[in-house]
């Protein structure tokens, strides 16, 4: 789910980036630092703004100087029970790799319907119903989340295909 959130960040700048175009220089770096990137419980997908730059404070010894950052963000976090499409990025007879974003989610084979089978004759390996449904590298899914791990600079979670309106799109 998406939400709206206010963050701070503290950016160190080099005394040769002083001068008149400091606050740009700091929001073009707050860009390029955050954007994309994962806390470990959302993903920061875009800076709206930057609505509060502090005065530089020199660090002693060294002449860089810090500044205090405040800015919105859109951020995403998965929650469980979150039903979300994927694109399949591996699959293999222990179940199917996808990307959501820069999520990573695995389904096990025991959370694919019973009757989507592996085939591992196939070129490329798939699971496959014999029919319409074809799930191998490249396919887009519909998941839903099972559950979500958080570490520090990343995430990963586990979904299942077999429910209702989940499977291939």
């Amino acid at each position: 789910m998406f939400f709206l959130h206010e963050l701070e960040r503290t950016i160190t700048l080099h005394p040769s980036f002083f001068g008149p175009r400091t606050k740009e220089y700091l929001t073009t770096r707050l860009l390029e630092d955050v954007e994309g990137t994962c806390s470990g419980q959302y993903y920061i997908i875009c800076v709206l703004d930057a609505f509060s730059i502090s005065e530089g404070r020199v660090v002693p010894g060294s002449g860089v100087a810090e500044y205090t950052i405040q800015y919105r963000a859109v951020v995403w976090r998965p929650f469980k029970g979150e039903t979300v499409d994927a694109i399949v990025t591996s699959v293999n007879r222990m179940g199917v790799f996808a990307d959501v974003g820069a999520l990573p989610v695995f389904v096990s084979n025991h959370l694919i319907p019973p009757d989507i089978k592996w085939d591992p004759n196939a070129t490329p390996p798939q699971y496959t119903d014999n029919g319409d449904q074809v799930i191998e590298k490249g396919t887009h899914l519909r998941i839903k989340l099972i559950g979500t791990r958080s570490d520090v600079g990343s995430m990963f979670a586990i979904g299942s295909v077999k429910e209702d309106f989940l499977g291939t799109l």
